[in-house]
């Protein structure tokens, strides 16, 4: 359990971000926090690499809707106050924090304020040792590295923990995660690190995060981008619904266009994915530009639009035509028949929880 959240076994896979402001400015790292939730986060990372950070932490917990995790590196002292401020759980490299009495001090902060800790292993920052017996990071040096941090844990009667093994390389991450899938039974963080931006890092991390994912490793993810932390809530939720994993919001299925679309697709998506951020019920949706495929494709969503002659285009409802709406109000239409469907789908959930 990450606070409320379970991570592993049976439950949902977890999406997850982190913040990029100071955390010491409790303020902006607070508005931020509110940002991704309201995209969806299940959980949200919080860096705290100084005393002041730890500090405005607290603060900062007691306002956040879903439970944080406090991002320590090197300095244990930063563990104990983020577990006393309000982390529901740390995350740690148990071997860079010093001695084994300095591991006992942390485990026995986490026990204490029920946290639980992810033990994050990267490529890009393994021990000197292990760099030395393999010459480079690979996944052998990853899956041992993570279990000697597990044995530390594990030495210390603590066995609430995570585990992520990252590299920038997907290859090398995959295969990591696989061997570490073989060896140990515990909950897997999934992530491709320092994937790159918008457009490059989605792509990298759908291959490597939705291979794992579609192999049946993994327990919570982190799309890592350099990109607001509301656009990694997103693309993970994308990346899930995909697979079929989760469902969240509207899925809209929708044509990259040609000449025959009878309105402007791409404009239009663009326009409705904004409009239709607010709807947390999963539902369907299907723009296509034409008579081509415009029908098959709304028979298997609840709404959809397919673009017809002279500026009328053909509404249909639960795959069924239902009538035809104007070019000038198209967008307006669409946004009001998926909050409609929002709001019946919603009632009738009401109803089945009553009986």
């Amino acid at each position: 359990m990450v606070g409320n959240v379970p991570v592993g076994g049976d439950a949902p896979i977890t999406v997850q971000t982190m913040t990029n402001t100071p955390t010491e400015d409790a303020v902006a790292t607070i508005d931020q926090i509110r940002r991704c939730e309201d995209a969806g986060a299940d959980l949200i990372r919080v860096s705290c690499p100084t005393e002041e950070a730890t500090s405005s932490f607290r603060k900062i917990a007691k306002a956040a809707r879903v439970p944080l995790i406090a991002d320590i590196h090197f300095h244990y002292k930063r563990a104990l106050e983020a577990a006393d401020a309000g982390a529901a759980c740390l995350r740690i490299n148990p071997g860079n924090i010093g001695s084994n009495e300095r591991v006992a001090e942390v485990v026995r902060a986490a026990k204490a304020n029920g946290c639980a800790i992810r033990i994050g292993v990267n490529a890009g920052s393994l021990e000197k040792d292990l760099l030395e017996k393999y010459g480079e990071p690979c996944p052998e040096a990853l899956i041992e590295s993570a279990l000697d941090h597990i044995k530390l844990l594990q030495d210390h009667d603590f066995h609430e923990f995570k585990v992520a093994v990252k590299a920038s390389d997907v290859f090398l991450a995959v295969a990591a995660y696989h061997g570490l899938a073989e060896t140990v039974d515990c909950p897997l963080h999934l992530g491709i690190t320092e994937a790159g931006g918008l457009i490059g890092g989605t792509v990298k991390s759908s291959i490597g995060i939705g291979s794992l994912l579609w192999a049946g490793i993994g327990d919570t993810i982190r799309v890592s981008l350099s990109a607001e932390p509301e656009q990694e809530v997103k693309v993970g939720f994308e990346l899930l619904k995909s697979l079929g994993l989760r469902t969240r919001g509207v899925r809209v299925v929708s044509c990259p266009s040609c000449s025959r679309q009878g309105f402007d697709v791409i404009r239009t998506v663009e326009a409705l994915e904004k409009r239709l951020e607010h709807i947390k019920t999963p539902m369907s949706l299907s723009v296509l530009g034409c008579v081509v495929n415009g029908p098959g494709e709304a028979r298997e969503t609840d709404i959809g639009i397919t673009g017809g002659g002279k500026g009328k285009h053909m509404v249909y409802l639960s795959g069924v035509t239902d009538h035809h709406v104007e070019d000038a109000e198209m967008i307006d239409h669409i946004v009001k028949l998926v909050e409609a469907k929002a709001a019946e789908i919603g009632a009738q959930a009401e109803a089945e929880a009553a009986e």
